[in-house]
């Protein structure tokens, strides 16, 4: 299991678009916690101590210490809400969990190893899968599910069915492949273009010189 993160957080009793600009403006970031049929409490974050959490955690699978004016609470992150464009945070929610409830989350895929038919053959490693769901405790959530792909030739592949993750419950369909490694890319060679050059044919002449026209005329006069 990874390790739990901390984050500070404040109640705040003021809500709407106008109370979380005014949040933002002062470098917090408005949030909710919710769950176990708790009424969803409002909170607001610091956005410096949030920013550099996101950047150390995978996703919705890290449990983080809620410490909510001195009283701890182990949570998830449900969403985190950014701006179309410029992608700040704007709002984030939490998910108090607790120690004996299992929870249904999805935990990233990491490939390890080079593969043989990489190595051997050219091929190319193909990931299509980068997530997997699975239903398990708090304390059991891994970190991410890694896949040993060493042995993989071409034209092999590995499956959600080929994974195990210790005490945990693969939600993912089994058949649904994760990775491929496919035959080198084989590039067509330009096919040369052979035009048949035509011969240059002289145009026919057609219509007599002048002088031939003339010389014609006088042997005319002369019969």
């Amino acid at each position: 299991m990874k390790e739990t993160v901390t984050l500070s957080a404040q109640r705040r009793q003021d809500t709407g678009k106008g109370a979380a600009r005014k949040l933002r403006a002062g470098g917090r970031i408005p949030a909710v916690i919710y769950g176990h049929g708790r009424e969803p409490e409002s909170l607001s974050l610091s956005h410096a101590e949030l920013d550099k959490v996101l950047h150390q955690i995978a996703g919705g699978s890290t449990i983080i210490d809620l410490n909510v004016e001195g009283t701890s609470v182990q949570t998830l992150i449900r969403e985190v809400q950014r701006h179309p464009t410029r992608k700040a945070v704007h709002h984030v929610d939490f998910y108090e969990v607790h120690a004996g409830e299992r929870l249904t989350l999805d935990v990233p895929i990491a490939l390890a190893g080079s593969p043989d038919g990489v190595r051997n053959g050219g091929g190319v490693l193909e990931q299509f899968l980068r997530e997997i769901t699975i239903e398990v405790l708090p304390r059991d959530i891994p970190e991410r599910v890694e896949v040993d792909v060493t042995d993989l030739k071409i034209a092999n592949s590995l499956h959600v069915s080929d994974l195990q993750i210790e005490n945990a419950k693969i939600l993912t369909d089994p058949k649904t492949t994760i990775c491929t490694v496919v035959p080198p890319r084989v590039e067509a060679e330009p096919v040369a273009a052979f035009e048949e050059e035509e011969e240059a044919v002289e145009p026919e002449l057609i219509r007599k010189s002048r002088a031939e026209e003339e010389e014609s005329e006088e042997e005319e006069s002369e019969e």
